[in-house]
């Protein structure tokens, strides 16, 4: 059967590969601790009472039929209030979009800057750029980082790219390492930016940002989350911003993502996303535009999970850290924000029991779930060479007994290599 060249250059999720692989080891019985989707165990973490009891009642008022293609009125009202409170940017219901998630809002930036060919930078490792790209046609720019800097690009990483591309999509904190952007370390990617366009002629399309803060409000200890327009106002007319509640409130189900920039942009966005049909449920909608105002309920849910997830993200990395103390090839990154931890695991080239050598990450991958009864993402699932040992944890789908019960098996695992 023939299909079009962009569908059948698609590539396949590596994710959802393991995560079949993890179903098919619970189905035969095996109690697997599974850090692999970035998702909520909603058992364990649970949306909002009052999100809950607003749906509930949206959809009791019969709120069942479409909503405005832009989002609804009330809703855009209450972001453009909450990122004025919350960050101190100033965007009216206007230049605020709203769509089922995240994704949507991303695609639609990519097919609304981008023509075929044109250049997008993103670093190594990041979530799903390289797929936006093929589903664009626009040309992918992919640049390594480095765990020194925590994974982070920097502008010296990204200056040899900047010449001719026409968009850098960052993200902070990053999926999938839980890392995050400190404030000089932005600065300086904002100032070449800056300098880039300044350098442009004004027949030239310019170089905007894709700035995805989806976990901006998910950051701990001394961590603290900045964004590009806070820092230098004069990119406010390149910077498209990816946001929601989806992560923040436990809520990626509840689909109710936003996206806010320049006007023209998001104006374009809506008319990609009215045809597309890719917005919010008209009750989910009504319901967080009510519950976003509610400051003490909102900063309660969120000292509540935010401390949570610390615990959950922190008993993996001291665990792991006590593994490397006792002399085993592991390694942790700190956890600063998200639901990400980022692990390494360094005994590529050893030899598992039944004589398999591990030569790549995802071969790793599939003997820790048999053996280990643990479940990660290897960094190849998000770009990198397969032959690095790096690997992204996500933390909200189990509980800390359980995340603590899986490091005597990763130890037992590993001690069965040769």
């Amino acid at each position: 059967m023939q299909v079009s060249k962009m569908a059948a250059g698609l590539i396949g999720s590596e994710i959802i590969r393991i995560g079949n692989q993890v179903s098919e080891q619970v189905r035969q019985g095996a109690n697997i601790c599974n850090l692999t989707i970035g998702d909520f165990d909603s058992k364990i973490f649970p949306i909002p009472a009052g999100l809950t009891a607003g749906i509930i009642g949206a959809y009791q008022a019969g709120m069942t039929n479409y909503p405005p293609a832009a989002g609804m009125g009330e809703l855009r009202d209450s972001v453009s209030a909450f990122l004025k409170t919350r960050q101190g940017l100033e965007y009216s219901a206007n230049d605020i979009l709203i769509a089922g998630g995240s994704r949507p809002l991303i695609y639609a930036t990519y097919r609304a800057l981008l023509d075929e060919g044109d250049r997008a930078i993103f670093p190594l490792p990041s979530w799903n750029n390289n797929h936006y790209c093929h589903l664009v046609g626009a040309t992918p720019v992919a640049v390594p980082t480095r765990p020194e800097n925590n994974f982070m690009p920097t502008a010296a990483d990204l200056a040899p790219h900047v010449a001719g591309a026409n968009l850098l999509a960052l993200c902070s904190p990053l999926n999938p390492t839980g890392t995050v952007f400190t404030k000089e370390g932005l600065e300086e990617i904002c100032d070449l930016v800056i300098a880039e366009n300044k350098r442009r002629g004004p027949d030239e399309k310019p170089l905007y940002v894709l700035y995805d803060q989806i976990y901006w409000l998910l950051t701990f200890g001394e961590a603290k989350h900045y964004d590009p327009v806070s820092l230098r106002p004069e990119l406010r007319d390149y910077v498209i911003y990816i946001d929601g509640t989806s992560k923040c409130f436990a809520a990626t189900g509840v689909r109710v993502g936003y996206s806010f920039g320049p006007t023209t942009i998001i104006d374009k966005m809506k008319s990609i996303l009215g045809h597309v049909g890719a917005w919010a449920p008209k009750a989910e909608q009504v319901a967080m535009g009510k519950f976003l105002p509610q400051t003490a309920a909102v900063d309660e849910f969120l000292t509540s999970i935010k401390g949570r997830l610390q615990t959950s993200l922190t008993a993996l990395f001291d665990g792991l850290k006590e593994l490397k103390a006792q002399g085993y090839p592991v390694d942790a990154v700190a956890p600063a924000g998200a639901i990400y931890l980022t692990a390494k695991i360094d005994v590529l080239g050893r030899t598992a029991p039944d004589g398999t050598i591990l030569t790549t990450t995802a071969e790793l991958t599939s003997y820790l779930i048999a053996e280990a009864k643990l479940a990660l993402v290897p960094f190849s699932a998000f770009g990198s060479p397969a032959s690095e040992p790096w690997f992204r944890a996500s933390v909200g789908a189990e509980t800390v007994d359980s995340i603590q019960a899986a490091l005597p098996r990763l130890k037992a695992a590993l001690d069965k290599l040769k």
